[in-house]
């Protein structure tokens, strides 16, 4: 097999305006077939990518000529449909978060491993280079001894209809946006985040903002901040004995976007071009390549990990 033959569980904006191109874009991949409850949504978007419409996700999920599946359902429904799907034998990539507690995912990721299924939480901002290139410059001792760090990620308010003000679909800021400054904070400073703070506001009957205060095992201080009630952010900072460093458009670069590091040093203010990069392409081609090399189990502790620190921060919250 020299491509993964791929559907899809539905036809939200993420699959049409991201993956979908994405995995069309990906060396590895072919999507077979869509699916949708509503039969003329999934011919549309079918037609629109050269696949099969399917009505109804149990159809998708029984066909034999399907090796995985990516899930782009809203967050409540990611795990009922992860777990079908592993019972199929299919490989899965879902959007993040894959399920809203932490026990639940522990559940699917040992389902997957003992079936030797790939199973991914859709996180593209980790397969663009400019991250790694981030960590070479911190490494080099550009800014000196790392003191602190900062990660933002916050939208503009949503129409009220949105799923993401919908608390029985897994709403609210922490899964949907606040993931993404937890996430980056332990791709730079390990897993084993202690949580020393949290607060949730709350509006529309879920969160729609956030702050985390964290520190690290090396003694980092790191803040991450979210919501969705105010101008479009999306940036981390590094602070140092020597200097300060932050990257801009952390989190959703388009593939032409020019990605760029501001420095201020003690003597000096610089900006360092890095390299163009397309995550989501890299993102669909990395899946699609862990199912063929059947890479089952790589990246779990990742999962798990993401997963048991939101409990924490939501635990922190409460008692707040």
């Amino acid at each position: 097999m020299t491509q993964v033959r791929l559907g899809v569980l539905g036809c939200a904006g993420i699959a049409t305006r991201r993956m979908l191109p994405a995995f069309a874009a990906a060396p590895s991949a072919h999507v077979v077939a869509v699916a949708s409850r509503d039969h003329d949504k999934a011919e549309q978007v079918a037609r629109q990518f050269g696949c099969e419409p399917v009505t109804g996700y149990e159809k998708l999920l029984s066909r034999h000529d399907i090796d995985a599946v990516y899930i782009p359902l809203p967050a409540a429904l990611h795990a009922s449909w992860t777990e079908r799907a592993i019972g199929c034998g299919k490989h899965v990539l879902c959007e993040k978060p894959l399920t809203t507690s932490a026990f639940q995912t522990e559940r699917l990721v040992r389902m997957a491993d003992e079936k030797g299924l790939v199973l991914r939480e859709n996180f593209m901002f980790p397969h663009h280079s400019q991250h790694e290139q981030v960590r070479r410059l911190i490494d080099s001792g550009v800014i000196g001894k790392v003191c602190a760090f900062a990660a933002v990620f916050a939208i503009p308010p949503l129409s009220k209809d949105d799923i993401r003000y919908q608390a029985e679909l897994g709403g609210g800021a922490l899964f949907d946006v606040g993931v993404y400054p937890l996430r980056v904070a332990q791709y730079f400073h390990g897993p084993d985040l202690a949580v020393r703070g949290a607060s949730l506001r709350y509006d529309h009957g879920v969160d729609v903002g956030g702050e985390v205060l964290l520190c690290s095992r090396d003694g980092v201080t790191v803040q991450a901040t979210f919501g969705m009630e105010g101008v479009y952010r999306s940036s981390y900072d590094f602070w140092g004995s020597a200097g300060h460093l932050r990257l801009g458009r952390a989190y959703t670069p388009a593939a032409d976007h020019q990605p760029h590091v501001q420095l201020w040093l003690r003597d000096e203010e610089r900006e360092i071009v890095l390299q163009r990069d397309d995550q989501y392409t890299n993102a669909a081609e990395s899946f699609a390549r862990a199912v063929l090399t059947n890479a089952h189990g790589e990246g779990d502790s990742q999962i798990t990990a993401l997963a048991d620190l939101v409990d924490r921060v939501r635990a922190a919250a409460a008692r707040a």
